[in-house]
């Protein structure tokens, strides 16, 4: 545990960094060589002032590295040590994905069938197979597929729906629990009305009115079954999800974990996820430690590989024509973990960030890390790393000192950004139909 504070010095400005433990009045005092804060303006979060209270010291460890977009450091403290750094894990697993998947990878998700179609009564006799890893997978694409399976002429199957041990649905790990809500949503008269709003109000924002004119619906007579594909199965459809990119941008304005997960698991794990950044980072095998793609339970990274981190991904968003603001969330404007910070007037928009919240693990860890914007036109890099204390006090003085340095640079600037509504990004879906090779099932598929 720390107390105190540390004076950090560049060409421009001095930088007052609230690490510990400060008054109100020395932190006003200190601001006063910058433009102030406007009250109304000063802070994103429900208190008036980002400045730690008086009498309310913040306790903790904190490691800061700011950076120019050239390499020059701006503001640094505790560079090299490791924390645990939550969330913002899936920056790594990111980065990795979009090196070794592509940002317009899409999941797919495939139907099969071991039996025959009678397209006069609509009835498939025989077993429909499901199988796939789409992380984004939910009420929405099921209701779809059944849309697509009326569109083959299949209203009723007369065995069992088998869902590959892989198979996921509404962000539940448990492929059976998966398969019994794909079953109901499939069949309209077993539908949950929360599954049929989720269809409406994305074919609504599709401007697909033609889609709500019926109501898809495939019965399933058999059980649920967990179980691979049948080598003598056909393909008739494969479902494939929305890019990576976009799913990205969901995953990370939420801090998804689930989805995080298994796009790890779709790239070999933390392991390997750690392999890939040794490798193309440069950096020993011991200054990064992961035992998961999301961030949750212990990790280790220092500020300084972060930063090295953050670079990489933005260097790999780039090389495909993107920026940070296609798959991080952009503060005070997208909704999530952002969405009440930096919303101010003047600050809406300055910041992209990841954050990232452990609020038990290593005695409550909390993460700001991604880029900032100031008056002048510049863009600044930082890492903000805290452990050992209260995230709500980790979180506000992250606040405070990102928006002292942009207040030393003449205030914040917004990014150039056009949100989309979120749920529009999982909504480009692509589907094909007939038996053909597109998609072949894995063992354990």
């Amino acid at each position: 545990m720390r107390r105190g504070y540390k004076t950090l010095i560049d060409s421009v400005a001095m930088i007052v960094f609230v690490c510990a433990s400060i008054c109100s009045e020395r932190v006003a005092a200190q601001t006063q060589q910058s433009p102030q804060l406007p009250a109304s303006q000063a802070s994103p979060s429900p208190s008036p002032t980002p400045a730690v209270e008086e009498g309310r010291p913040l306790h903790g460890l904190q490691g800061v590295l700011v950076e120019t977009l050239s390499g020059k450091v701006v503001a640094s403290q505790l560079p090299d040590q490791q924390f645990n750094p939550a969330s913002a894990v899936k920056l790594a697993t990111s980065l990795i994905a979009l090196r070794t998947l592509g940002p317009q990878h899409r999941f797919a998700t495939g139907v099969w069938t071991d039996g025959l179609l009678d397209k006069s009564t609509g009835t498939l006799t025989g077993n429909l197979y499901v199988s796939g890893r789409d992380p984004s997978f939910h009420y929405e694409h099921a209701v779809l597929l059944a849309s697509e399976l009326n569109h083959l002429g299949i209203t009723k199957v007369t065995g069992d729906l088998i869902v590959a041990p892989s198979f996921t649905m509404n962000f539940s790990s448990s492929a059976r629990r998966s398969g019994e809500r794909l079953y109901d949503t499939l069949d309209s008269s077993l539908r949950y009305a929360e599954a049929t709003r989720a269809w409406n109000y994305e074919r609504t924002l599709l401007n697909d009115h033609t889609s709500l004119q019926t109501v898809p619906s495939v019965a399933v007579m058999g059980s649920v079954v967990v179980g691979p594909v049948s080598t003598g199965a056909k393909l008739v459809l494969t479902q494939k999800s929305s890019k990576l990119v976009d799913i990205l941008k969901v995953l990370l304005c939420y801090s998804n974990n689930f989805m995080a997960e298994r796009i790890g698991e779709s790239l070999g794990g933390p392991e390997a996820v750690q392999r890939e950044l040794v490798t193309l980072l440069g950096i020993s095998s011991d200054e990064i430690k992961l035992s998961s793609s999301s961030g949750l339970g212990v990790n280790r990274i220092s500020p300084r590989v972060m930063m090295k981190i953050y670079r990489a991904l933005r260097a790999e968003l780039q090389k495909n024509g993107l920026s940070p603001t296609d798959i991080l969330p952009v503060a005070g404007i997208d909704p999530g973990t952002l969405q009440e910070r930096f919303n101010g007037p003047t600050w809406r928009g300055s910041v992209v960030a990841k954050t990232g919240t452990l609020v038990r693990t290593d005695g409550g860890a909390s993460a700001l890390v991604g880029q900032m914007r100031t008056a002048n036109g510049e863009v600044l890099l930082f890492v903000i790393l805290n452990q050992r204390g209260s995230v709500w006090r980790f979180r506000e003085n992250q606040d405070y000192l990102v928006m002292l340095i942009q207040n030393t640079r003449g205030g914040p600037k917004p990014f150039e950004y056009k949100p989309l509504t979120l749920m529009m990004q999982l909504s480009d879906t692509e589907s094909t139909f007939g038996t053909s090779d597109e998609y072949e099932p894995k063992k354990g598929q």
